[in-house]
């Protein structure tokens, strides 16, 4: 995940989030290899990143860069739903509020994904600096990204994924061969995990549940996958 921030001192480059949920099943296991989420801070940088954080002072600044695109495409645009759009989004930025704030139609929103405005990005706006696990913390709950994690002797593995992802999405997130033949995949919430010394002795509780592709990883959950290839 790329930060781009402005108007706070944050450290540029690549950030391990101390991710408290990694740090308690790396207690747990105590396994050869840990691998941690990383976020990317990179200042002023808004076009490649994937959200933005920004001070309250520095807002207009941003939505400026906005309006000045509108303004522009609004001289050239054709078609009346793009210009209605445009003015809309102006009335919007001009009340200092960022795009990704309000909601869009989809016939909008594929014109908006067109347009690629700054603020159509999570934007979180904070009045004073944030430390940066926070930082990270709140740009997760922006873009709705959550974690599932793989643990055992050998790794503890933080993975991150949308809001709302089913199991063979999170199976090829993995590796592509765990999607491609996935059969089930056994889930356990982290904090069940911790009740137990091991995934089997989860299962014999009955902390385990045995799921289909379909099924919805929520955040925290522990999967093991069933594949064959």
């Amino acid at each position: 995940m790329k930060i781009g921030f402005c108007g706070f001192e944050m450290p540029e480059g690549k950030t391990k989030y101390n991710d408290p949920i990694l740090i308690e099943l790396e207690k747990k296991f105590e396994p050869k290899k840990v691998s941690p989420f990383f976020a990317e801070f990179i200042q002023e940088n808004f076009v490649q990143c994937d959200g933005i954080l920004i001070s309250s002072d520095s807002l207009l600044d941003l939505l400026i860069l906005d309006i000045e695109k509108f303004e522009t495409r609004e001289q050239r645009a054709e078609d009346q739903a793009e210009k209605e759009l445009i003015q809309k989004c102006l009335k919007i930025l001009e009340e200092e509020m960022p795009l990704c704030q309000v909601e869009f139609s989809d016939s909008e929103q594929e014109i908006l994904n067109t347009l690629a405005p700054l603020s159509l990005k999570p934007t979180v706006t904070l009045d004073d600096q944030p430390d940066v696990n926070d930082a990270i913390k709140l740009m997760l709950e922006a873009t709705k990204t959550m974690f599932f994690y793989t643990a055992g002797k050998q790794e503890v593995h933080a993975w991150p994924m949308p809001e709302g992802s089913d199991a063979v999405t999170c199976a090829g997130k993995i590796h592509s061969d765990l999607a491609r033949g996935f059969i089930k995949a056994d889930v356990v919430t982290y904090s069940d995990l911790l009740m137990s010394h091991n995934l089997n002795e989860a299962r014999t509780k009955g902390f385990v549940q045995l799921v289909g592709k379909t099924h919805i990883i929520r955040q925290g959950d522990v999967i093991e996958i069933r594949f064959n290839v």
